[in-house]
């Protein structure tokens, strides 16, 4: 029996977009990404389809990094020539920009391991389905995604403190 790709598709997508968009940081792309994940799968018949698609995707966004090195230095020269346009409302662009860099940072200075347990976690994959990507005891995963948690709020309050001291 084949797999029902279009019953995947509605109960995965948004999980895979978000857990795509925490490792790309741009919409647009986790968008793209978790399309071309869905292209990958109607070429494959695993067992744990979702479970599969998560990891597809994670080696997605591992090579998007990759790429997104490139890409910065080209938006690097774009961001210059737009430096001198006026935001209507820079303040708040730039507030929304510090809290979402501020959360990235967070999420970058976890361990490879805890980032992706707790992404994982936050896309809705089940205990076992993080097991099975991350190599981890099933029994482990509460206490690894507590400890995660715990790290990524320090993280992001040694963040906060030392914008607050450069300010």
């Amino acid at each position: 029996m084949g797999t029902d790709w279009a019953a995947v598709y509605e109960a995965s997508y948004d999980q895979l977009v978000r857990f795509l968009y925490r490792m790309v940081w741009e919409e647009d792309r986790a968008h793209d990404l978790a399309q071309e994940t869905f292209v990958r799968a109607l070429r494959h018949e695993p067992d744990q389809p979702r479970a599969w698609l998560f990891s597809v995707a994670r080696n997605l966004a591992r090579d998007e990094a990759r790429a997104a090195v490139r890409r910065r230095q080209h938006l690097t020269l774009v961001r210059a020539e737009e430096a001198g346009r006026v935001a209507e409302d820079a303040g708040q662009e730039m507030e929304r920009t510090e809290r979402h860099e501020a959360v990235r940072l967070a999420l970058e200075s976890l361990s490879e391991r805890d980032r992706e347990v707790l992404l994982l976690w936050d896309a809705d994959l089940s205990y076992d389905e993080i097991s099975e990507q991350t190599g981890l005891a099933r029994g482990a995963i509460g206490t690894t995604l507590s400890r995660a948690r715990r790290r990524l709020v320090e993280a992001h309050r040694t963040g906060e403190d030392q914008n607050a001291t450069y300010r």
